[in-house]
């Protein structure tokens, strides 16, 4: 063997021994996120409260790119699930080169009219335990020299929207959060990026079939496969942010100009 191909052989080796963590992955972006992972060659470590679904589709990702993949249920809603699933990874000496923390809730309801236990949860869910993944596993990236950390925010994180408080409020924590993050890891080989997407086309936002098929056309609705796939690119080339589609920055830059009283009068009319 020539010290070309010696060398492939080590990296592929080296390469086997890492895993992709993915959370939310038993269906839509994050089942995206982990096929993007494993088209990368990455093993995967594949997170959801959803059991079957979590176990059929691990099964899907092996069979469609002959990988290793990691089932782990668990309720990421808990305030100590961050540290459950670290200790679980550790304990199966299961290497997390890539983080995405991408499993989230989302509700059009006001904040009083929703429930204690759905607030707790989406706190939890969208705050703590990101955050929490990204300190623990982070250390160990940094402790490598490398790693890569993708945080699923929103457009909404830059809206001040009726109904959306908390749902907004959390993703602009994993924005700003992200970004300074991203700054105090980028020198240590460790690059973080929030991806702030607008409407997708999954169950969790509700959108009608109809209403769907217009986003897609029109380009303000994508799919979670182009999504996925612009978030990985972005996270590899070590962006700190990425918000994909024009309309989308056409929308924030509307929204900036409406003034408060502007937006009661929405509500007052019942416009939105």
């Amino acid at each position: 063997m020539n010290d070309n191909n010696l060398a492939q052989a080590q990296e592929t080796t080296e390469q086997q021994k890492t895993y992709a963590l993915v959370t939310g992955a038993s269906s839509g972006i994050g089942y995206e996120y982990a096929r993007s992972m494993a088209r990368r060659h990455y093993n995967l470590i594949i997170v959801s409260n959803e059991d079957e679904a979590l176990r059929e589709k691990g099964e899907i990702l092996r069979k469609d790119f002959n990988c290793e993949v990691v089932t782990i249920t668990t309720d990421l809603g808990r305030g100590e699930a961050a540290k459950e699933l670290y200790d679980e990874c550790v304990r199966r000496g299961l290497e997390v080169e890539v983080l995405i923390n991408n499993a989230g809730v989302y509700h059009d309801r006001d904040f009083l009219k929703d429930s204690e236990a759905f607030n707790m949860l989406i706190l939890n869910l969208h705050v703590t335990t990101p955050a929490m993944l990204m300190y623990y596993f982070g250390q160990d990236m940094v402790r490598r020299h490398k790693g890569y950390i993708l945080n699923m925010s929103s457009i909404t994180s830059d809206i001040a929207a009726q109904r959306l408080g908390t749902y907004g409020a959390t993703k602009a924590f994993l924005k700003n959060f992200s970004r300074s993050v991203h700054i105090e890891l980028y020198h240590e080989g460790v690059f973080v990026t929030a991806v702030r997407p607008g409407a997708v086309a999954t169950t969790l936002y509700n959108i009608s079939a109809r209403a769907t098929k217009i986003g897609l056309v029109l380009g303000y609705i994508t799919t979670p496969h182009k999504l996925a796939e612009r978030g990985v690119k972005a996270m590899f080339r070590g962006r700190a942010q990425i918000t994909p589609g024009f309309l989308n920055h056409v929308l924030l830059f509307l929204v900036a100009l409406l003034p408060t009283c502007g937006l009661r009068l929405i509500r007052r009319w019942k416009l939105f």
